[in-house]
């Protein structure tokens, strides 16, 4: 039984599919379905049930999964533990950022580990949570910095929360609601809001506020931009609910930021997939990076 074998296997049990797993494991798909004879042949039990549709696992392959995560996982980290230090860690690293990345500890941790480990080249992806989370469990992306929703993240991932912050309002710093100490969504009714988009990972948690406030979540204007919502805010034409953690809003004198009540907290973690699928770049990145907040 070797390593890459069993590295086939986890790959066609959590893709479902031998032609996906191929495609991960970036090896002819007839290759994969050998190896993965060979060792049903050895274990005496077949570990898939197939049909024309599907490919899931039997109860053989339920008993080996465990296994075979504990063996490649293992090996992995003895191999970035050994690449980390000889200080000739090299390969690449394929990370997702979605807005707001540049508040998070994760670009000075770059920075700490590109002078550590020269030889790995970094590769970044924009996009949003929405985008980004489906490429890490593909494997198209090692990890990516993202949203968490307001239920929590997906078991399947591990993840490094690097960002805690609130959602404000942003008002004209000349406007009636400029000198309020707070306000709330039933107050924010009749005014048009400027705010992200559906697809953005802080979408949810606004919605989630003024669906508990029993206010409808009406935004006139959507953006993922920031400094378009503060613009809009300073052209007069509406209030903007974006991440406090904005330094554009702060920054700009025509514009002033008011605490929602109740407050509208959210998180952005590094997600990535845990076990075999986490190279050695990857872990390495990690021991570098530190939770932020509380």
């Amino acid at each position: 039984m070797e390593v890459r074998t069993l590295q086939y296997f986890l790959a066609v049990a959590e893709e479902k599919s031998f032609t996906r797993a191929a495609a991960r494991c970036h090896v002819a798909q007839p290759a994969i379905s050998r190896q993965i004879r060979e060792l049903e042949r050895e274990l005496g039990e077949a570990l898939f049930e197939r049909d024309s549709r599907t490919v899931r696992l039997s109860a053989a392959g339920a008993a080996l999964l465990p296994h075979a995560r504990a063996v490649t996982g293992a090996v992995a980290a003895a191999k970035a533990e050994f690449a980390a230090r000889s200080g000739l860690l090299t390969g690449n690293l394929a990370l997702g950022a979605a807005d707001g990345v540049e508040h998070s500890s994760l670009p000075a941790r770059l920075g700490a580990f590109h002078r550590q480990y020269p030889g790995v080249h970094v590769r970044l992806v924009d996009g949003t949570s929405a985008s980004l989370v489906p490429q890490v469990r593909q494997g198209s992306l090692d990890a990516a910095f993202v949203a968490v929703p307001p239920g929590g993240l997906d078991p399947d991932f591990d993840h490094r929360v690097l960002v805690r912050d609130d959602i404000v309002a942003v008002v004209p710093a000349d406007g009636p609601e400029a000198g309020r100490p707070e306000l709330t969504p039933a107050e924010l009714a009749d005014t048009p809001l400027i705010t992200y988009g559906p697809d953005s990972g802080l979408r949810p948690h606004l919605r989630a506020a003024f669906d508990s406030a029993g206010v409808p979540f009406q935004p006139a204007y959507a953006t993922n931009h920031v400094a378009l919502q503060i613009e809009l805010v300073a052209a007069g034409v509406g209030v903007a609910l974006a991440a406090a953690a904005a330094r554009c809003a702060a920054a700009d004198p025509r514009v002033t930021t008011v605490p929602l009540s109740p407050r509208v907290p959210y998180a952005k973690a590094l997600i990535w997939r845990p076990g075999p699928h986490t190279s050695a770049p990857l872990r390495a990145l990690l021991s570098t990076t530190t939770t932020e907040g509380t």
